[in-house]
């Protein structure tokens, strides 16, 4: 299996000890605009959240549902730059002391240059990536330069996924495996039953890497449902819901439901 321990599982196994499930939630950097992405974490770190992804925006983003591609293409819009992303999320990791990821698209590193990509997530205080579209077998420069960096590249389990590519993925991986809770895109329902606690212990025997579930997460109800499954639910496209329904300062309240 993996023999890399990075910074991002020792955080994410030292949390552990005091929570039996910790919860990671999703921002697109620069929606609704970058101060507002800025209060959110802000508000979604004192409600309780134990570590985060940060979006760039990308104006393709395959892997996610129409919440979050929305808000994609929103912050482009509004001229959201990588520029500005790298430059928000140093304040973040700067200002608080939970582990934050890049979640993005290959497109976007292959722009900035793979490695320097890496390295300035290195300088700035990012402790790994969520590159969806970036199979290891194509993805060997990042690697590399991850691996080199000390950082965690983050692959993701889906319902499809035989067990040896589960193992392959695994062993290219560190700091934890994200495991998509059903078939398709982010942001739909999930139906937390049966046929995915069988699921998950296919992906807990092909990993000794934390898990975390994401995909459909929405509620007190699904996280107690993955309570002792897995390490680390993830909420994301029901955060941008609430804020589209309610304003930036609803955020904290739903947070603190799910913490509670």
């Amino acid at each position: 299996m993996h023999s890399r321990t990075t910074a991002l599982e020792l955080s994410i196994k030292k949390a552990r000890e005091k929570k039996d499930i910790l919860l990671m939630t999703h921002i697109v950097l620069g929606y609704p605009n970058f101060d507002d992405s800025l209060r959110i974490v802000e508000d979604m770190v004192n409600a309780g959240v134990d570590l985060m992804e940060l979006q760039i925006p990308f104006s393709e983003p395959m892997a996610d549902g129409p919440v979050i591609l929305r808000a994609n293409a929103e912050a482009l819009k509004r001229g959201a730059t990588v520029e500005q992303s790298f430059e928000a999320a140093e304040r973040l990791t700067r200002e608080f002391d939970i582990p934050f990821l890049f979640m993005t698209y290959y497109n976007i590193l292959f722009c900035q240059g793979v490695t320097e990509f890496v390295n300035r997530c290195k300088s700035i205080g990012i402790q790994g990536c969520i590159v969806p579209d970036l199979p290891p077998a194509e993805g060997q420069e990042y690697l590399d330069a991850m691996h080199a960096a000390e950082l965690s590249p983050v692959h993701i389990f889906t319902p499809y996924t035989p067990e040896s590519r589960m193992r392959h993925l695994s062993d290219n991986s560190s700091g934890m495996i994200y495991c998509v809770a059903r078939k398709g895109v982010t942001g739909k329902d999930t139906a937390f039953s049966n046929e995915i606690t069988a699921y998950l212990e296919t992906c807990r025997n092909s990993t000794e890497l934390p898990l975390a579930v994401g995909f459909g997460v929405k509620s007190k109800e699904d996280i107690n449902y993955l309570r002792g499954k897995v390490d680390i639910a993830v909420v994301g496209s029901e955060t941008i819901r609430i804020m589209e329904q309610e304003g930036v300062g609803a955020v904290k309240g739903f947070i603190e439901t799910l913490v509670a």
